[in-house]
């Protein structure tokens, strides 16, 4: 099949259906917590909004994979849409840490549809050699809204009011009907694969989920250190610096370079193979992550929750946060594209929905974890330690990244 890959059947809807419901995301991811803090949550408190935003995504992409196949296409993706917007709304009534806490639960009930199903039809609206196109195309879908409103929502936040993001947040909303047109294409897209693999002989019965789960482990496990990193810096960048505009510059580098790298890395990926290029970024990682911990350093970011961000030490941290965030920035949106394409790459078709499914819980779970973990550390002792040690958990993966791939069985 020729063509470009945004105008294959059934990819304009996703894609839209993609950007609406991840404008809601990228709006409140970092403003919510920094709600939670106007309302007299600390370090810890804060990073527990992204952690149980995530920890709930997680929990329900599990059953997203069954739901699809008992309910369809149509019913799950607009009830997820409907989970992940709507309750923005509720943020309207208090900054009390119990209801932000709350509210996070149920839109991460929603974002887990949005994740499974989204990068699951990936798979299967566009064929293997052109895949990795096709991910960089979803891909810039999610980060287009992100490299925009992610760094702009705490500005408008603290300039307009923190109700006018909010109202953002319920932008999944306008995404339900694409998503109504994406599942009908879907539904004749699986009837054509099933024919067309009943016609070539295919019907042997796929393996066993624990053998996919130990496929996928290596570049899931990939996924998990460089998402530790993305979710920790989406959180705490704000708390790294006194400067808002430092802060929105810095997190305008992080989406921007994650944009244009998940997008670019794509027809490398399809050229090269995404196995041989995980190894790098891997690397790009841990340095980005080294920076951060020196800016930190320099700016006097010790205990998280004092306010220590001096204005003495801001100007010398500037230039090694923000090198810091871009390098990061970099590898997750690489990463992303590669470790999806080659999670798709060591499983069947069949299967693509559940390897879209542990996928996306390795990427949200380590976007959570990372808040977790990095808020806990930051707290007990400083920003500094809390990202060296994040730094170490990302060259960890690095024996994943090099290991070699099992092939993936017909079926």
């Amino acid at each position: 099949m020729t063509g470009s890959v945004w105008r294959a059947p059934g990819m304009p809807a996703l894609l839209t259906m993609v950007a609406a419901g991840f404008s809601g995301y990228a709006v409140l991811l970092p403003v919510a917590p920094q709600w939670a803090v106007t309302g007299g949550a600390d370090a810890a408190g804060a990073g527990l909004v992204t952690g149980v935003f995530m920890l709930s995504t997680v929990l329900f992409q599990t059953f997203v994979p069954g739901a699809l196949r008992r309910l369809g296409w149509g019913p799950v993706l607009v009830a997820g849409l409907v989970l992940l917007g709507a309750p923005s709304l509720a943020h309207l009534a208090s900054n009390e840490l119990g209801l932000v806490l709350a509210i996070a639960a149920v839109r991460g009930a929603g974002f887990a549809v949005l994740t499974v199903a989204g990068s699951g039809a990936v798979a299967d609206l566009v064929e293997p050699a052109r895949r990795g196109r096709a991910i960089g195309a979803f891909g810039l879908a999610i980060a287009g809204p992100q490299l925009v409103l992610l760094p702009l929502a705490p500005w408008v936040a603290e300039a307009f009011g923190y109700q006018w993001v909010f109202v953002a947040g319920a932008l999944p909303l306008v995404g339900i009907v694409p998503a109504v047109r994406l599942a009908r294409r879907l539904h004749v897209r699986h009837a054509e694969q099933a024919a067309e693999a009943e016609a070539a002989g295919h019907v042997h019965a796929a393996p066993g989920r624990w053998a996919a789960l130990r496929a996928l482990a290596a570049p899931v496990g990939v996924l998990l250190g460089v998402t530790l990193a993305g979710g920790a810096l989406i959180t705490f960048t704000p708390q790294l610096t006194g400067d808002a505009v430092t802060v929105t510059i810095g997190l305008a580098l992080l989406t921007a370079m994650a944009a244009l790298t998940r997008w670019l890395v794509g027809g490398l990926a399809d050229r090269f193979g995404t196995h041989r290029l995980l190894w790098p970024f891997v690397v790009v990682t841990t340095v980005g992550l080294g920076l951060v911990a020196w800016a930190a350093i320099g700016a006097g970011a010790g205990t998280a929750g004092t306010g220590d961000a001096a204005a003495s030490g801001a100007d010398a941290s500037t230039v090694p946060l923000l090198v810091g965030l871009a390098f990061v920035g970099v590898s997750y949106g690489a990463l992303q594209n590669l470790t999806m394409g080659e999670a798709f790459a060591v499983v069947p078709p069949s299967q693509s929905v559940f390897a879209s499914a542990v996928w996306n819980i390795g990427f949200d779970a380590g976007s959570g974890i990372g808040a977790i973990i990095v808020g806990l550390i930051a707290t007990g002792s400083s920003f500094s330690v809390a990202f060296l040690v994040a730094a170490a958990i990302s060259l960890a993966t690095l024996p994943l990244a090099l290991r070699r791939r099992p092939e993936a069985p017909a079926a």
